[in-house]
């Protein structure tokens, strides 16, 4: 039985393929148009996902689609009357889209769907799961556990901002809600709106901004915005926020609070921003540490599953498996709306056809993530070809030890192999890599190849079988949404009579022998490789290792600031040639950056994307 699952209308529009309860595709559908976060109907994703599995439309059982319209629709319309006539505005823009299109959304489904096959009675098929329950399944279903808590935080779904849900078997049944305006994924939102980033794609940016300050606004934070019970349980001041009806997140009253108006993207980032960020960091992880020990103590349960927006803090998610309150814990890789898609798909198999759920042995059912397109040896020369490039197919062990030599040489490299991942991170499939042991790397691809802020942190890829040498993590981090400290051993003391500066200078002060890893807190986001998950990618960190004796690459997302992730051959070739990548490596072709013809039309690559 094949059930497509789909994410869309809202951010992040995706789409998943589940085969009996297995899954077999996924993608976002901006890593096809281009555009960052597209929240348009996934057509070019859903075509990946049926070519993937090798079928056609006319053969899915079922489409199922990630939430209820009529619940949300309801969500928006009492909020709006509860404040009435507050945020008329907002209402006069939002309702002509709900009765034109989103209230309607199974015959706009239907008529998108037709598209695809317009002789299938795409009504009959047509299934819808809860937001929060769409989350839940994308966690629990594909986890390697037979019973576990499902916990999943957010900004809203329908109603819904933080539920609790039990998984056993097939089974899955939420058991507790907080429901809208309460949200401490709006609550962190809101900080991430007034500190100058972007909602909905900037909160990580402030999770990276935080060790810079100190939380001085904690209690502040208690007094005014959010009653905290001892059980994780919240309330939101919404006296505060304009999130409900407005079209800001925060009011004047915000802004009065904190004693200053939001910063605008372009304006500098001062001490009190990255003390807000600091701040909010500290309340958010202290929130969902205390739901985590209460739903520890009340269902005594040993397995944990993560899952909405807020499981991409992989701050918070190192605190939960610090204090080792459940003895395992699996978070989905694809946290946000997009895992929405799988969640639906699994949901409606698990859920409504009563297919059978075999737990994954040995690891889980996200294949590591790897559910996106590849593209074959010949497709690859074919596409560099097309494109004027000039570069060197070479055998595996050639290939490989000229990447990690090229690496220890201080270069960034672009990396492009197998199936792409599916989620916000890349993890050794869509990368970009260089050596974590240079202290100017940071700096050089934070500036020079993402074009993006100088802050930013970057994510350290080890060795599965070296991590417990380099980092204080037990167990493995194969999606990157763990936090650690740097192993002792490996950390450095400021030069002598140098003090460890405070803010943004905190940068220039080495901290450890892999400092473009190494966060000004001392820790670092992991990701562990495996042979079994990552064979080619394992294998290129090995040779760096028998190189330089150091098992830890950087490793980012390929792509520059705006951009999504790459997903062709194609798409890499423009992101190198218009970037500060100097190598790139795809399938087994290597490209030097200075072997390359001129491209003069690629000198403003970066400007074409709109910044996140």
């Amino acid at each position: 039985m094949y059930i497509l699952g789909i994410s869309a209308y809202y951010h992040d529009s995706a789409a998943a393929l589940v085969k009996d309860g297995v899954i077999i595709a996924a993608a976002q559908e901006e890593r096809f148009s281009r555009r960052r976060h597209d929240p348009g109907f996934p057509h070019q994703a859903i075509r990946y996902c049926l070519n993937a599995g090798g079928i056609t439309a006319r053969e899915l059982a079922h489409v199922a689609f990630y939430d209820k319209p009529f619940l949300k629709f309801e969500r928006l319309l009492e909020s709006y009357l509860a404040c009435a006539p507050r945020g008329f505005s907002s209402f006069r823009m939002a309702m002509p889209v709900w009765l034109r299109e989103k209230l309607f959304l199974r015959g706009l489904l239907q008529k998108e769907m037709r598209k695809l096959d317009h002789q299938v009675e795409w009504d009959e098929r047509l299934l819808f799961g809860e937001h929060h329950l769409s989350h839940a399944a994308s966690a629990f279903f594909p986890s390697p556990f037979a019973e576990a808590v499902v916990l999943t935080l957010d900004a809203v779904g329908e109603w819904a901002t933080t539920s609790v849900a039990i998984g056993r078997g097939r089974e899955l049944e939420i058991t507790k809600e907080i429901h809208f305006p309460h949200s401490l994924g709006m609550l962190y939102s809101a900080f991430t709106h007034h500190t100058g980033f972007k909602v909905n794609s900037g909160e990580y940016k402030l999770m990276g901004l935080a060790p810079y300050g100190t939380p001085i606004f904690v209690d502040k934070i208690y007094q005014h915005l959010i009653d905290l019970k001892a059980d994780g349980s919240y309330r939101l001041n919404v006296e505060y926020f304009d999130y409900c009806v407005g079209l800001r997140m925060t009011n004047a009253k915000f802004d009065e609070l904190f004693g200053a108006q939001p910063r605008q993207p372009d304006e500098r980032i001062e001490q009190r921003h990255m003390d807000m960020a600091a701040s909010i960091q500290k309340v958010t992880e202290e929130v969902v540490l205390r739901m985590v020990r209460t739903l520890a103590d009340e269902t005594k349960m040993s397995n944990l599953c993560l899952a909405g927006g807020v499981a991409l803090n992989c701050v918070v998610n190192g605190k939960i498996l610090e204090e080792g309150r459940f003895r395992h814990i699996w978070i989905q890789p694809a946290a946000g709306d997009a895992g929405g898609a799988i969640g639906a798909a699994l949901l409606a198999y698990h859920g409504h056809a009563k297919g059978e759920r075999h737990v994954p042995v040995g690891g889980d059912g996200m294949n590591g993530a790897l559910l996106g397109p590849e593209f074959s040896q010949e497709e690859i020369e074919a596409a560099l070809t097309a494109a004027g490039a000039n570069y060197r197919r070479l055998p595996d062990d050639e290939f490989l030890a000229a990447c990690a030599r090229y690496m220890a040489e201080g270069k960034a490299l672009g990396w492009v192999q197998g199936r792409m991942e599916f989620g916000p991170r890349a993890l050794g499939a869509r990368s970009i890599l260089a050596d974590a042991r240079s202290p100017e790397i940071q700096k050089t691809l934070n500036l020079k190849v993402k074009y993006r802020e100088s802050f930013r942190p970057f994510a350290p890829a080890v060795l599965a079988e070296d991590a417990a040498e380099w980092f204080k993590l037990e167990g493995s981090s194969p999606y990157m949404l763990l936090v650690a400290a740097v192993a002792d051993r490996h950390l450095v003391s400021a030069p002598e009579g140098v003090g460890r500066p405070t803010g943004l200078a905190a940068l220039a002060v080495p901290r450890s022998t892999i400092p473009a890893v190494t966060h000004v807190d001392l820790s670092a986001r992991v990701q562990t490789v495996d042979r079994e998950r990552h064979p080619k990618f394992h294998a290129l960190i090995t040779e760096f290792k028998r190189l330089t004796g150091c098992p830890v690459l950087v490793n980012t997302s390929f792509n520059v600031r705006g951009e999504p992730i790459v997903c062709t051959p194609e798409d890499a070739y423009r992101c190198f040639m218009g970037s500060g990548i100097e190598v790139l490596a795809i399938g087994n072709c290597l490209l030097l950056k200075e072997e390359q013809p001129p491209r003069p039309e690629m000198e403003n690559y970066h400007a074409e994307f709109e910044a996140d």
